[in-house]
């Protein structure tokens, strides 16, 4: 959604990298280009106003003039703005003391809300909640239904008294949904309300009455990320005729152009909380401020990469993978081992959206895009056409073997080898990386360790002084070796001054006594 708006920035910051000192016509024409990136990308103008008066105010200032690389500084400052338009920290859901916590979604039809509801029912879960979801959209045809699916695939409970499609009273449902989760030891009750294509009386008037009715903990609002500058005016029409606490942007995964998301929480105030960027029900998250203007710049998302790791890797797991790997030159490590690793790195999502949070992603943008998630469906279908052995030593694999396995998984012979042959490169890698060693090939590479020929340059200097080959000069050595360790022995310290007399005799120096006191 925002690769438009990374793509005009990252051109900005690029035509000031290597200048020593920036002038203010540099400044001015790097507020203009970031004016004109926002613009295009749908921020609301008074948002556009205020974030390049704070950038420029502060640009002009001494944090800078003085800086050692006024580009990085721009940077600096711009992820820092950018962060302060997107809410500031993150905003995390209040809870009741008793409960059960009462949250209200609202928005406007199609924005997402009966999904996100199953979303946020899920995502409770994991969190150690045992969420209820409440059924008050009565109008839209099949709403009720879609709720109890919703509901039913991620696994939680959903109380759905009424049949829907213009039949019941959704203020009713919404007050007895509180009672019903209170005696059924439900802690969280999410309701899911009706909406309208636009801003009417009639939908304002049930959004207010459900509140009074239920006096939610947390009321959301439920905006669409793709229409524009419109969602901007219906958060505002909500804010002053419903009131809510929080934003969740839906639909976030769009191609559309994001603004509307950047100018959200500074013209309403109200924070957004989460974010759907998919149409798994688990393609939903937190909303963190820092983490979406390290995307934007294109400084990637380790965080919730880690995040998404943890989720999917257990901790023993990972430390069983890491021993094969370690041990005997990682011939433990086998090809049940890498499909297993694998499968687990596609429970973590698509790669291309992987890939997308590393810093950087956004220079190979295109080739990403391209990326064909079916390889890694046909990778496991050729390691799965193998017999356990052959699994088990890859070394056994001859000809013969290579055509039945391609026969059996459905490719060519040579994807059989390719396969076989970069296994065996990046266990070795692998294996290399885990002991120590460094990447292969990348000698020099800070916190990558050194390539072969780098750790050979090392030993050789790390040699000490060679003993010579001629016996009467060796022996001359020594002894001069010998006289100048006893030297050292009666001096007794490094100054050169007799053993016990080092405490009464020495002085610090004047320089050192004015810098002492």
């Amino acid at each position: 959604m925002f690769d438009t708006l990374s793509d005009r920035l990252a051109a900005t910051f690029k035509s000031l990298r290597g200048k020593g000192r920036l002038s203010p016509e540099d400044i001015d024409a790097t507020a203009r280009e970031i004016r004109i990136a926002l613009l295009e990308a749908d921020v609301a103008l008074p948002v556009v106003r205020s974030f390049i008066a704070k950038v420029k105010e502060r640009a002009a200032g001494a944090e800078v003039s003085q800086a050692l690389n006024p580009a990085q500084q721009i940077i600096k400052i711009v992820n820092e703005e950018l962060i302060g338009i997107l809410g500031g920290e993150t905003r995390r859901l209040r809870f009741a003391k008793q409960p059960p916590t009462v949250i209200m979604l609202a928005g406007l039809q199609g924005a997402g809300k009966t999904t996100l509801a199953g979303k946020l029912g899920l995502w409770l879960k994991g969190q150690g909640h045992t969420p209820l979801l409440v059924a008050c959209d009565l109008q839209r045809p099949n709403a009720v239904t879609q709720l109890s699916v919703v509901a039913e695939r991620a696994g939680v409970a959903v109380y759905a008294p009424e049949p829907g499609n213009g039949v019941g009273d959704p203020v009713k449902v919404a007050k007895d949904s509180v009672e019903y989760a209170r005696t059924r030891q439900y802690d969280v009750v999410v309701v899911d309300t009706a909406g309208r294509l636009g801003i009417d009386q009639e939908l304002m008037k049930q959004a207010a009455d459900i509140r009074d009715a239920v006096s939610p903990d947390e009321v959301l609002f439920v905006v669409d990320a793709m229409i524009g500058q419109d969602a901007v005016n219906t958060a505002e029409a909500f804010r002053d005729g419903v009131g809510f606490d929080g934003v969740v942007l839906s639909k976030l995964d769009g191609d559309a152009r994001g603004g509307a998301a950047l100018s959200i929480a500074h013209v309403t105030g109200k924070q957004i909380m989460f974010a759907s960027n998919g149409e798994k029900l688990d393609e939903f998250d937190a909303f963190h401020p820092d983490r979406m203007a390290s995307r934007i710049l294109d400084m990637g998302d380790l965080l919730t990469l880690i995040e998404q790791a943890e989720k999917t890797f257990s901790q023993a797991e990972a430390e069983q993978m890491a021993s094969k790997l370690a041990s005997s030159k990682g011939k433990d490590f086998t090809l049940d081992d890498f499909l297993a690793q694998m499968e687990q790195v596609r429970k973590m999502g698509s790669i291309s959206k992987l890939l997308g949070m590393l810093p950087g992603m956004g220079q190979i943008k295109d080739q990403i895009n391209n990326i064909d998630e079916r390889d890694v469906d046909r990778t496991a279908a050729i390691i799965k056409s193998m017999t356990p052995g052959e699994r088990h030593d890859p070394t056994i694999i001859n000809g013969s073997r290579r055509a039945r396995i391609a026969r059996g998984s459905g490719v060519e012979v040579s994807a059989v080898k390719n396969l076989v042959e970069r296994f065996f490169d990046a266990r070795k890698m692998m294996s290399k990386m885990a002991q120590g060693g460094g990447m292969p090939g990348m000698p020099g590479i800070p916190g990558m360790g050194g390539g072969p020929g780098r750790t050979k340059k090392k030993q050789k200097q790390a040699k000490g002084k060679q003993r010579s080959g001629n016996p009467m000069k060796r022996k001359a050595d020594e002894q001069a070796a010998a006289a100048k360790r006893e030297e050292a022995a009666q001096s007794g310290n490094a100054f050169g001054l007799p053993a016990g007399e080092q405490d009464k005799n020495f002085e610090l120096p004047d320089e050192f006594k004015k810098f002492m006191s």
